[in-house]
């Protein structure tokens, strides 16, 4: 089972969605449905991705020769798709690199904290105090 912090981590323009869904394909075909469950359930939970979100990203791979699709309906994933999915080193076993990856990565945070709700920021609001003194002490600097 992949981790859930693997699932935390934006890449630009949306990248982040298309690998998940590399890894979902890699280990069998399935269809749009089938990796939307594997999505919730190897964030448990924690995240379902729209259908909105995840067709017109299948419809992405297929232009760009990382998936096919069968006539059962279900994505399998081609040779160069594989190539770009390890290239990737996607999820919990890729830390960002560089400065600029990292603040990629707080942007993704914040994203998830943004749509947690305002009693979840509310329970937590402490903690993003402290966070965001931080952040302004920096940048003050």
């Amino acid at each position: 089972m992949l981790d859930y912090m693997g699932f935390g981590r934006r890449h630009s323009k949306g990248q982040g969605l298309k690998y998940i869904a590399l890894r979902a394909i890699s280990e069998s075909p399935r269809n749009g449905v089938e990796i939307m469950d594997y999505i919730e359930k190897m964030s448990w939970g924690w995240w379902r991705p729209s259908p909105g979100s995840i067709y017109p990203m299948l419809e992405s791979l297929l232009a760009d020769h990382l998936a096919t699709k069968g006539d059962d309906g279900k994505y399998a994933i081609t040779e160069s798709g594989s190539r770009e999915l390890g290239e990737a080193q996607w999820g919990p076993y890729r830390a960002p690199r560089t400065l600029g990856e990292m603040i990629s990565e707080m942007d993704g945070y914040l994203s998830y904290i943004e749509e947690s709700g305002e009693k979840a920021i509310s329970e937590n609001r402490e903690q993003l105090t402290h966070v965001m003194e931080r952040l302004e002490k920096m940048l003050r600097r």
